[in-house]
């Protein structure tokens, strides 16, 4: 299912982000990325839940991407994914062409919060990876927008668990989302709207 160029593309990256990390790099400058059972588990969610519109906050260098990306293509599913990082945004559109990719997935460079507020039609699948202290604030754009049986899964929800509380709190009281946090890579709570 995952072609030899895109999985060399994931290799490439899955080594940056072990070197960034044991070289201490600060976190701005590196390439913050789910870990690869986490692209996995995005991957199958993609192809079980069948969305027809992907979005993607927090791109960093594409890792993710790649991994909705292909399961998008199965579903004939299209990826946005936003990053206000310049840096970054350059990087993550080399991967998603390196790998075949960007003909499926979009990255846009710029405010998330402001492309949502923009934003009128309803989204069937939300990956949420961006700065912890904006998480709460993403609910607002985010729950509205997303379809009736659509998935929301957010990253982090255990190693920054203090961090995110009030996320995980709120998300997970909201009377329009049926969720749960599922203790594989760092976190993810996954929740689905409810009609």
């Amino acid at each position: 299912m995952i072609d030899d160029r895109t999985r060399a593309v994931m290799a490439r990256l899955e080594a940056q982000d072990a070197r960034e990390r044991e070289l201490e790099t600060p976190r701005a400058e590196r390439l913050r990325q789910v870990s690869p059972e986490v692209g996995r588990f995005l991957h199958t969610l993609v192809l079980a839940s069948r969305p027809r519109v992907i979005v993607e906050i927090g791109t960093s260098g594409g890792y993710s991407t790649t991994w909705l990306a292909v399961a998008a293509r199965h579903v004939s599913a299209t990826v946005t994914t936003l990053e206000i990082d310049p840096r970054k945004v350059a990087v993550a559109k080399a991967t998603l062409r390196e790998g075949g990719n960007d003909d499926v997935a979009t990255v846009i460079e710029g405010d998330a919060f402001a492309w949502l507020r923009a934003r009128r039609d309803p989204v069937d699948f939300f990956f949420l990876d961006a700065e912890k202290e904006d998480y709460v604030a993403f609910l607002d754009p985010i729950v509205p927008l997303l379809s009736p049986g659509g998935v929301l899964v957010a990253d982090n929800l255990l190693s920054h668990a203090d961090d995110l509380a009030a996320f995980r709190e709120r998300a997970l009281n909201d009377p329009h989302l049926s969720g749960l946090v599922v203790p594989i890579g760092r976190g993810e709570l996954v929740a689905v709207k409810v009609a």
